[in-house]
């Protein structure tokens, strides 16, 4: 008995404190082993290849609260990327369109997902999926399956009359006191979100929905209502996501989104087990982000070839999974 009492205490700090702890060793190990990897350079470095991700994550985190799914994600990302580019070169529009449009465009497919979920009732992994595969065509089509670079060649040979304005970079490739601005909006988004979901009447009544639909219903709680808001917020969050991605590499890439769908499912989950919360939560999403960057950064100053990325992916993914419903299934005893 005392032995089952103490490993019960064991697997509840492993739980509660491995996430962190793990994060900690790591950096300990490669401090130690690379001079160069606990810098402020190369930190900043970690955090902004994050930011982009950080952000599709939260999008799936506001899902998972309702105890939804969003597959539609990495495509909404690419399909904002490409018209927020195109409104510069192809259009000649001004930097507040090229940011606004895309989030809009975002927000709308969140809002079309949600139709099909919640009215149309269809399975939210069954939906999603579906609007991945219409968003990518969409995308496709428009682009005609080139990526949009500044005075690009048009597939009738004419040049494209605009650029991707200087302002507008300096969104993904600027900094602020030597902190680069895309880390500056995911941490003043993580740091909202969090805010939004703990201390308003809004986030406590999201995590209600997605606790007990039929108890929140049965409360006079508006259950569609929060529903549809938490996959508006998914497309807005991927849309700004994809304006990010524009803005960091210069160019509007099709297809660049793809791959963010199982890093943002991966930080959301890991989020789960960050001090014990079992539950879809911000601070949590961008630890598990943090844990990613901070292992793929490591991976990469050990010249560890790039395609064996997703292996360690999918390996805290399983890690980060297995904690959680191991977990679950304790409290449901």
């Amino acid at each position: 008995m005392v032995q089952g009492t103490a490993k019960d205490k064991l697997l509840h700090l492993l739980f509660r404190y491995g996430t962190l702890g793990f994060i900690a060793i790591i950096i300990v190990l490669f401090s130690i082993v690379n001079e160069y990897f606990f810098t402020f350079n190369n930190i900043t470095g970690i955090l902004q290849s994050i930011s982009i991700v950080t952000l599709v994550a939260i999008g799936v985190t506001f899902t998972l609260i309702v105890n939804g799914f969003d597959m539609s994600v990495g495509s909404i990302v690419s399909l904002a990327s490409v018209v927020s580019a195109s409104i510069m070169v192809w259009f000649e529009q001004s930097v507040w369109l090229a940011v606004l449009v895309p989030i809009v465009i975002g927000g709308l497919i969140g809002l079309c997902n949600a139709f099909l979920v919640v009215k149309v009732r269809i399975p939210d992994l069954l939906a999603t999926l579906a609007a991945l595969y219409i968003v990518k065509g969409i995308h496709l089509v428009y682009t005609k399956g080139y990526s949009i670079t500044s005075n690009m060649v048009m597939p009738d040979q004419t040049t494209a009359p605009g650029v991707i304005s200087p302002t507008f970079l300096k969104i993904g490739q600027g900094t602020i006191a030597n902190i680069p601005i895309s880390v500056i909006i995911m941490l003043v988004a993580v740091v909202l979100v969090y805010i939004f979901l703990h201390y308003t009447r809004f986030g406590r009544l999201l995590y209600a929905v997605g606790g007990n639909q039929e108890a929140a219903r049965l409360s006079g709680i508006p259950v569609d209502r929060y529903r549809v808001l938490a996959y508006l917020l998914s497309g807005l969050f991927c849309g700004l996501a994809g304006v990010l991605m524009t803005a960091r590499i210069g160019t509007g890439q099709v297809d660049g989104g793809a791959p963010l769908l199982m890093d943002a499912v991966a930080a959301a989950f890991v989020g789960y087990s960050v001090l014990g919360a079992g539950k879809p939560n911000v601070g949590g999403t961008f630890v598990g982000a943090v844990l990613i960057g901070v292992l793929l950064n490591a991976l990469t100053m050990l010249n560890l070839p790039y395609y064996a990325h997703d292996i360690v992916k999918g390996t805290v993914l399983i890690f980060a999974l297995s904690a959680t419903y191991y977990q679950m299934r304790r409290r449901f005893r």
